[in-house]
């Protein structure tokens, strides 16, 4: 699954939910409402497990869309474009360096290859919001938990091109697709403003999957990797929210 359809799936997914609602706006701070929120977020994230081994700290930005009831449950999609730096494991493309660890092109000059983290995440949330703090009674404290699918490889930049053992297909040799069934644990902080005006939210996310490589062969050590890994990630994420709601009890608000 690459980041285009990924992005697709969650764009369609979203637009079906908002098909029926009627986008009227509302006086959240009389009492709990259903509503529908739309957000963007950035994580700083950190490796735990096997990923630790791979990778160092990676960048995670995304889109979600989560639906609140009035009795404040709340349940929700989001999905995660992953980058980050190059991998900290030893070993990869050693078939390809020199022993100063340099890799020479086609034109016997050292090449210019770049490694980067690349990968994706999308889970299925379902939790619960407590109006503990907050303004009115749609914003406070919250838990979440969540199902879903966790995606890492390497990215190969070749910016000589002139290696011709990483051109097109050759670099699935050495990427280590990695992935697997996800679950994740989130507790934070919702704030939805009475004037509409400043919505956004904090959290600390803890993802774990059960990834494995789905390459035939990994063409540095010439072995099929076969374990199951225990992929690991610790995040803090700030997001902005957009509500969408089409009353509030016993009045509606029309611009």
């Amino acid at each position: 699954m690459n980041l285009k359809t990924t992005t697709l799936l969650l764009s369609l997914g979203i637009f079906f939910c908002f098909n029926n609602i009627l986008l009227a706006q509302a006086n959240i701070k009389d009492s709990a409402i259903d509503m529908s929120i739309v957000s963007v977020h950035y994580t700083a994230q950190f490796p735990g497990g096997d990923m630790a081994n791979r990778f160092g700290w990676n960048s995670n930005v995304g889109i979600g869309y989560l639906y609140k009831t009035h009795i404040n449950f709340l349940f929700g999609i989001q999905g995660s474009y992953l980058f980050g730096g190059a991998p900290i494991e030893h070993g990869i493309m050693s078939n390809l360096l020199t022993p100063e660890g340099n890799i020479l092109g086609s034109n016997g000059q050292f090449a210019n290859v770049v490694l980067y983290e690349r990968g994706l995440n999308i889970m299925l949330n379902f939790g619960k919001l407590y109006h503990i703090l907050g303004p009115n009674a749609n914003s406070g404290l919250f838990l979440l938990g969540g199902i879903g699918f966790l995606q890492h490889q390497i990215y190969i930049s070749d910016i000589s091109k002139n290696v011709p053992e990483i051109d097109g297909d050759y670099s699935k040799g050495y990427d280590r697709l990695t992935n697997g069934p996800a679950i994740s644990q989130t507790f934070g902080y919702l704030h939805l403003s009475n004037k509409h005006l400043i919505n956004f939210y904090i959290n600390a996310e803890f993802t774990e999957a059960a990834t494995k490589n789905r390459r035939p062969l990994n063409f540095d050590t010439m072995l099929k990797e076969t374990k199951t890994r225990i992929d690991i990630l610790y995040g803090i994420t700030l997001g902005w929210s957009l509500p969408l709601y089409s009353r509030a009890p016993n009045a509606y608000y029309y611009y």
